[in-house]
């Protein structure tokens, strides 16, 4: 009966992920790609708790969801879901949030970015940033397509994704990719969900093990710590954590915050007391809604 039930609900899930539009984030080849290995097969599965989790991604690509256009603001979003680059979360952190975004009117790509792995990569570190970089630059030359503005791009990253996309919001300028026209790949506006922020304060050591290896440089370490490499051109941020999160230290939030405000840079942050990390859309702890409290953020932001 178990069985039969987590059958039905990866269905009913896939099915639904099949309904909006899925693009590849390459055409052609993948940079830094080697041959997958044959027993190296992506992998969908429904966890315990009824979230959708994927693994072993070779293939990167992005689930659009667009917003109705009777209420379609111009502005978009890339949702990097989190997992520690072990995993991704594909529906409480990915999914769930792109539907939330298209009730305000912001349309959304959901990621399904490469998690580093030295059997697909040729240097597993470099993967998720060209993977990042890719999908701002898809996003942006496909603008006009999705009834879109290149200027009202932002990304939100969650846990590890909120890693990956602090990384693209701190080297966006650092090309890992090939972009012909030129497009500009900075980000609008970025919104980092309880983030790894720093390899070198406050670490999460199993996300900075999965992207740079046992025993990773110190300058990698600080190429890597979004925190460290912020100024007056880096876009505004807004963070959610809670004060108890015991995986990923909500120090983490509040280094790059302060960064930023000693670079002058737009940012506001929300800290629950409680809550504990990993809980997507909805602290159980709180009534606080913190979408609504990033919303209201994004339109101050004019964006």
């Amino acid at each position: 009966m178990k069985f039969s039930l987590t059958l039905i609900i990866v269905s009913i899930l896939v099915i639904h992920v099949k309904a909006q539009e899925v693009i590849p984030l390459y055409v052609n080849e993948i940079p830094g790609a080697k041959p997958t290995p044959e027993n190296y097969v992506e992998h969908t599965e429904v966890r315990s708790n009824g979230t959708l989790s994927i693994t072993k991604v070779s293939v990167p690509t992005m689930t659009v969801f667009e917003a109705p256009k009777e209420i379609a603001t111009g502005t978009a979003v890339i949702i990097c879901p989190g997992g520690g680059y072990g995993a991704l979360a594909f529906s409480h952190e990915g999914t769930d949030v792109a539907k939330r975004f298209n009730a305000i009117g912001v349309t959304a790509f959901v990621l399904k970015y490469r998690l580093p792995s030295d059997a697909i990569m040729v240097d597993k570190t470099y993967g998720p940033l060209q993977d990042a970089q890719q999908a701002i630059y898809l996003v942006k030359k496909n603008a006009k397509k999705y009834g879109i503005k290149a200027n009202k791009v932002g990304i939100m990253g969650f846990s590890a994704g909120g890693h990956f996309a602090s990384t693209l919001v701190a080297h966006y300028n650092d090309l890992k990719i090939t972009d012909p026209e030129k497009i500009n790949l900075k980000p609008s506006f970025a919104a980092l969900i309880y983030p790894v922020i720093s390899f070198e304060e406050s670490v999460h050591t199993g996300t900075m093990k999965n992207l740079l290896g046992a025993a990773p440089s110190d300058s990698l370490k600080h190429y890597f710590s979004a925190n460290k490499n912020v100024n007056k051109k880096t876009p505004p941020v807004f963070f959610v954590h809670a004060k108890d999160d015991k995986t990923v230290p909500y120090a983490n939030s509040v280094l790059m915050n302060q960064a930023l405000k000693k670079s002058k840079v737009d940012t506001e942050i929300y800290l629950y007391e409680n809550g504990g990390h990993g809980f997507g859309l909805i602290n159980k702890t709180s009534d606080v809604d913190w979408f609504n409290l990033l919303a209201d953020w994004i339109k101050k932001e004019k964006f």
